[in-house]
């Protein structure tokens, strides 16, 4: 009988470069990413061939000014679509939307009907604003109930639509038939515009000329390869994205060679055609590199508007995997595939900026600009603070819990890195008086002392990777996000939490310029009383060593590391005053995205589980049973040609192997008893919160012993028997 091990690394060796032969690559190779960048995107510049200037005036200052859509003006803009896109081979539409599953969805209708018998091209204002597509089987948290089938995506024109293929892709939001959102880019929409409010009324203490604020993100996709060989032969990787089981290999990334290495041949060639089909997208796709890991990549783009850029990120890992398979590879987005080795995050990187193009998380070139710096740097700071229990609910998953804290990747506890010099200013600032800090001559010009941050300050200091919350120049990178999460869930906690700390800062200043205090004054003693409430959160050692655990707990910080009741924290009292507050997510939405969290945690554990009972029972056992009885016969065999004397130290290694693996096998087998029977219990809980507790506190430490036991039988059985691929092929092969 064939090894299926074997069979599949046969197939994999056989994968070699694979030569780009579509028409497409050759573009790529010969001409310049400008002349294909947006090809499949109705951008602005092409809606002026197809749509009358008027109604595109209309639009844009609708879009730009966060209006609502004329229907009359979306007919318009719908007829200069279907024109565009037909032109362009597409036959069918789909509003693309982006349900509390984390991945995104679509219909697909043609351009057409039927009336009297005819076939008629259709696509109309109503087609393009809004749809109703089944609902009932998306995740709601209770919102609705499951016969209850109606939903409501609704057009998103700030977000172009795109071609992929010959379907016409729209954007949209996607809401309950009462309202309620159902989806991520819903919130993020209304958490940008309620920060981009409020940062706009806070920049008129230093600059009135700022009419609008936005907020940008740029997003480091990290992700694995595998050869679809070996993937296949894997139904752990399959079925849960990660290795259930498996040893370490001899080699891992403990040399630090692959890093920034050369790129393989074959994976360059995915590469090249991924930034193809991502630059016609509009994605503006600009760096890529090996990771840490073997096997292990990253891609970033440059930034972009947040919800666009999220839009971006969630069409970019659907293309990865189809452009993947297209070279004989899967791609692993899972946070941690493999136990030991670095695993995968999605580092955010979020800034704001204004419409006179100052970055206001940038140090200023002259006093006022240096303040205005300060103070959105201290409200970021104070919001992260308040909330940073919520922060972590915000990245937290049953696949990112496997990578906090882990091989790179930061621990479980939200702190902020600001680095020496920042850290500097403001432990300078915090010990200054008003008039050391802030200096106004006769001819009424200010001059900031300890404040008076030199330009030199962007990008001079060290990184921490350590730190899940990092000032990095010009920007707060955010590096708890995991590989497979929408970007959404993280950008809108972040949002509303600085937000809403905008509006307190505002309604503190405002209150105390009113009563006649000097704005400059005022400022600074509200910033310093903010440098010393919130210096708990900032840390610039080492996010892994246990003395920090310790420090943290006593700063008061959320140490808490159960997944399951991490989530908790969307339902604090300040969590739900902060979003209701700031228009983001109503206390029921809320509660529904907590039932969502909790029952997707628990459907993850159990189909894990599960797995890991197929995997030990049909593959690890027979393996090792054979390899048992091979020893056996082994010992029989010596018995009948050798003494006494000579056989029992001849089959003295053989005894103890087949020991080993009696115990081991007993262990594994107890263990998937006690992994069902906990399941089975876990499962009887009453409500999707006792659940997910359950299986995090019972099954979840199980999975870890049978695993323990299952890897070392794989160093103990022969080679030949073992039909799961293992760490150093998967990794090692591309």
């Amino acid at each position: 009988m064939a090894n299926v091990r074997f069979e599949a690394l046969k197939s994999a060796f056989s994968h070699n470069f694979v030569e780009l032969r579509s028409e497409g690559v050759k573009d790529l190779r010969s001409e310049r990413v400008k002349d294909y960048f947006a090809q499949d995107v109705f951008t602005r510049e092409k809606m002026k061939e197809y749509i009358a200037q008027e109604v595109l005036d209309q639009l844009f200052d609708d879009v730009d000014n966060g209006r609502t859509i004329h229907r009359d003006i979306a007919g318009v803009v719908a007829i200069g679509i279907r024109k565009w896109a037909i032109e362009h081979g597409a036959t069918h539409f789909t509003h693309w939307f982006q349900p509390l599953t984390g991945g995104t969805a679509e219909k697909h209708d043609a351009f057409f009907t039927l009336k009297d018998g005819a076939l008629l091209e259709e696509f109309s204002g109503e087609s393009l604003y809004q749809q109703e597509p089944d609902a009932s089987s998306f995740p709601s948290g209770g919102i609705r109930n499951t016969f209850e089938a109606r939903g409501y995506s609704a057009w998103d024109p700030s977000s172009p639509v795109f071609l992929i293929g010959d379907t016409l892709c729209i954007p949209t939001v996607f809401v309950a038939y009462t309202g309620e959102a159902l989806d991520y880019k819903t919130p993020l929409i209304r958490s940008t515009a309620s920060l981009c409010h409020i940062a706009r009324e806070v920049c008129g203490y230093f600059d009135k000329q700022v009419k609008h604020v936005h907020t940008n993100l740029g997003w480091e996709q990290e992700y694995f390869l595998v050869d679809e060989s070996l993937y296949n032969a894997r139904p752990d990787l399959m079925l849960t994205g990660r290795t259930l089981m498996g040893h370490n290999s001899a080699k891992s990334q403990q040399l630090e060679d692959h890093y920034f290495g050369a790129i393989p041949a074959r994976v360059l060639a995915f590469m090249q055609e991924l930034e193809y089909e991502a630059l016609k997208a509009g994605i503006p796709v600009r760096t890529r590199h090996n990771e840490v890991a073997p096997n292990q990549f990253e891609m970033a783009p440059i930034y972009e508007e947040v919800n666009l850029s999220n839009d971006h990120n969630l069409l970019v890992m659907s293309i990865m995997e189809r452009v993947a398979e297209k070279h004989h590879f899967r791609v692993l987005l899972h946070e941690k595939p493999y136990a030991g080795v670095n695993g995968s995050g999605k580092h955010c990187n979020w800034s704001m900026q204004t419409n006179t193009g100052v970055n206001l998380l940038a140090p200023g070139k002259n006093p006022y600009q240096n303040l205005q710096f300060i103070t959105f740097l201290v409200n970021v700071l104070m919001a992260v603070h308040r909330h940073n229990g919520l922060l972590k609910a915000s990245i937290v998953s049953a696949t990112n819990e496997h990578r906090l804290g882990a091989n790179e990747a930061p621990p479980a506890i939200i702190s902020v890195f600001l680095g020496k010099q920042i850290s500097e200013v403001l432990d300078k600032l915090e010990h200054a008086s008003a008039e050391e800090a802030i200096i106004i001559n006769a001819k009424k010009e200010m001059k900031l002392g300890v404040a008076n941050i030199p330009e030199i300050l962007l990008d001079n200091t060290d990184r921490n990777r350590t730190s899940p919350f990092a000032f990095t120049g010009n920007r707060f990178e955010f590096r708890a996000v995991g590989s497979s999460a929408n970007c959404g869930a993280a950008m809108l906690a972040l949002n509303a939490a600085v937000a809403e700390q905008l509006t307190l800062f505002k309604e503190e200043v405002d209150a105390r310029i009113e009563k006649g205090e000097p704005k400059e004054r005022v400022l600074f003693d509200v910033i310093k009383k903010y440098i010393v409430a919130c210096k708990a959160i900032r840390f610039d050692g080492n996010g892994y060593s246990d003395e920090w655990k310790a420090e943290a707990a006593k700063r008061g910080l959320d140490c808490e590391q159960s997944v399951p009741v991490v989530i908790d924290r969307y339902l604090s009292e300040s969590s739900i005053k902060m979003f209701e507050r700031t228009g983001v997510l109503t206390r029921a939405e809320l509660q529904s995205r907590c039932e969502v969290k909790w029952e997707t945690y628990v459907k993850k554990l159990q189909i894990e589980s599960r797995v890991m009972g197929d995997l030990v029972v049909n593959h690890v056992l027979p393996a090792a049973k054979r390899y048992q009885t091979m020893l056996l016969q082994n010992v029989l065999a010596v018995k009948q040609v050798f003494s006494a004397d000579e056989t029992a130290s001849l089959n003295e290694m053989d005894y103890h192997i087949i020991k080993q693996i009696e115990r081991h096998s007993g262990a594994i087998l107890e263990g998937v008893e006690k992994m069902t029977e906990a399941r089975h219990k876990a499962n009887r809980q009453p409500n999707e919160r006792t659940k997910a507790v359950a299986y995090h506190d019972t099954v979840l430490p199980l999975m870890a012993d049978i695993r323990e036991h299952a890897d070392a039988l794989e160093l103990i059985v022969d080679d030949e028997l073992w039909t799961l691929p293992k760490y150093r092929e998967l990794m090692f092969i591309h």
